[in-house]
């Protein structure tokens, strides 16, 4: 697509949940687990203020041009936004991204099912990211920048669940995280005999159109009220 040879190679996993639904922006605990879907790149650094992506999952969009001086949310950049949100970020925080890159894209995570393919993207970039530019960073710092592309760049006010399970998962593990203090375990998953199973309704799950945001400011009206007789920072703080 480039005409140039990679410097390197990624991939980035998708991710299930496999306990606590709506759990993670209120503090409480989830139960996620990386899986073998996810997103492939191959990416070059360049000697200018150009990025260029490709993804073969939108080849109708061809390649799409961004400058680093231009890091902002547009429409019609499409998928893109996401890496975009991820550099400016990354930049934003003092890393040195002073010039582009070529990235090229494959995703076997089916678009709009729920398997966190954005947060899979986003982490990606970040790991790009550190490995054109030799960057230093901390795999918790990279988490959190994908969970501020969502929340502040795409504007989905999502938790931090799926970035994590993202960037913190390991082969055969689950990840049992308290998503108020951060503390996580990464625990044994034996199936045996068993499977997950992952169904396509056919009903696409996108967070930024759907109505995930009124659902947390449902939740956060809830918080205001019983803190009118309760001291508690989040839903997650009450027990049962």
């Amino acid at each position: 697509m480039f005409n140039e040879q990679a410097d390197a190679t990624f991939f980035s996993p998708g991710r299930i949940n496999l306990i606590g639904e709506h759990t993670d922006y209120n503090g409480g605990h989830v139960f996620p687990a990386a899986i073998s879907l996810g997103t492939y790149g191959v990416a070059r650094k360049r000697d200018d203020q150009i990025c260029r992506f490709y993804s073969a999952n939108f080849k109708d969009d061809g390649i799409i041009e961004i400058n680093l001086n231009q890091l902002i949310l547009t429409k019609e950049d499409g998928w893109t936004n996401y890496p975009k949100g991820v550099i400016k970020f990354l930049i934003e925080a003092g890393h040195p991204i002073d010039t582009g890159f070529d990235l090229y894209v494959y995703g076997n995570i089916p678009n709009g099912s729920g398997l966190s393919s954005s947060a899979s993207l986003e982490l990606l970039t970040g790991i790009v990211a550190e490995e054109l530019y030799d960057l230093t960073l901390e795999r918790l710092d990279l988490v959190k920048i994908g969970k501020k592309t969502e929340n502040d760049f795409i504007g989905v006010n999502s938790g931090i669940m799926d970035q994590f399970a993202v960037g913190m998962g390991a082969d055969k593990r689950a990840i049992y995280l308290d998503t108020n203090s951060l503390d996580y375990e990464l625990v044994p998953l034996d199936l045996a005999d068993n499977v997950i199973v992952i169904m396509n309704t056919n009903k696409r799950r996108e967070l930024a159109d759907s109505k995930y945001n009124e659902r947390r400011t449902e939740c956060e009206t809830a918080l205001a009220e019983l803190n009118q007789k309760l001291t508690i920072d989040s839903l997650g703080a009450i027990d049962a």
